[in-house]
């Protein structure tokens, strides 16, 4: 009998059901999320249409045919190519990105988000913490449980590189490089050195976030591509599963 009656308990069935379905994402994180990857989808598809009509990047203001470039990328010339729809596109999923972008930032200070699962923790700058870190990345193996958070501290570093770094970096290059905004603001520009500086600096600053990217993705086919997506999904994965 004592058996059976312990068989069913509510407060034990309710705290096994949230154990297994434990919240990963919020809301905010997931819509902002699939709304990012639509747009820095269009970004890197309009980017690389853009740099196919000329591949070739210079350091100044000026820079064309005829004169010495400081890089000249070993792909095809389209002079005049598809870089009309490559801009109107670019331009639009940009505008995408930061309004996105601003409105994540925005959630996430005042829910703490930064805070809570981003800035790490002094415990995980120490060395031994850092050194545990690498190993598992450079062996395409799960963290493990010794973390203090949620993310390990080179996830936790990356993310903020990309969220404060790389992306106000594309952002400013990016706007130097529009006539309308420089004929207001011409310090985007002059601070930079030039608009070709700033298209040069704007392509070295899309490659460090494709590269994030990519990592980011062999993180998560590694840590397990279902959960992962899932979670970023419905905002609920099994408990115990370290975030990517």
């Amino acid at each position: 009998m004592a058996m059976a009656g312990s068989a069913y308990l509510p407060g034990l069935e309710t705290a096994i059901s949230n154990d297994l379905n434990a919240q990963r994402h919020s809301a905010v994180v997931r819509i902002t999320h699939w709304i990012n990857t639509l747009s820095f989808f269009g970004l890197l598809v309009s980017g690389f249409a853009i740099l196919l009509a000329h591949p070739r990047f210079y350091w100044g203001e000026t820079g064309a045919l005829g004169t010495p470039s400081l890089i000249d990328l070993p792909l095809p010339f389209m002079k005049g190519g598809p870089s009309g729809w490559g801009r109107n596109l670019h331009f639009l999923s940009a505008w995408v990105c930061v309004i996105n972008g601003s409105f994540y930032a925005v959630s996430s200070i005042l829910t703490r988000h930064f805070r809570k699962d981003l800035v790490p923790a002094k415990a995980d700058l120490a060395w031994g913490s850092v050194a545990r870190a690498v190993s598992n990345h450079l062996r395409l193996r799960r963290p493990g449980v010794e973390t203090s958070s949620a993310y390990d501290v080179l996830q936790r570093l990356a993310y903020l590189a990309v969220i404060f770094v790389l992306l106000p970096v594309t952002i400013w290059t990016g706007l130097a490089m529009s006539p309308a905004i420089v004929s207001v603001f011409p310090a985007f520009v002059t601070v930079l050195g030039g608009q070709q500086s700033a298209r040069t600096l704007h392509f070295f600053a899309a490659d460090f976030l494709v590269l994030f990217l990519f990592v980011h993705i062999t993180m998560i086919c590694v840590a397990g591509f279902r959960n992962r997506v899932g979670a970023m999904i419905t905002g609920h994965s099994p408990a115990g599963e370290e975030r990517t």
